[in-house]
């Protein structure tokens, strides 16, 4: 059942996996190193400097507690 509020947990599971991924490509340019990604169902090798990055926001109902 919709109520049209987002479901605190998904949000949670959402920014954890948004903050994991940021991380990773963060410590990936600090070892100029190369990401695996698919494009299109294509395996595509890229530079880690080559993506841009913005840190996640932490949802609200982290804030709450």
């Amino acid at each position: 059942m919709n109520t049209g509020e987002p479901d605190p947990f998904t949000e949670k599971m959402t920014y954890g996996v948004k903050l994991a991924i940021y991380r990773l490509i963060e410590q990936t340019k600090k070892e100029d190193g190369e990401l695996v990604i698919s494009d299109n169902g294509k395996v595509v090798k890229v530079k880690a400097r080559d993506l841009v990055t913005e840190k996640p926001v932490p949802p609200a109902s982290l804030s709450d507690h």
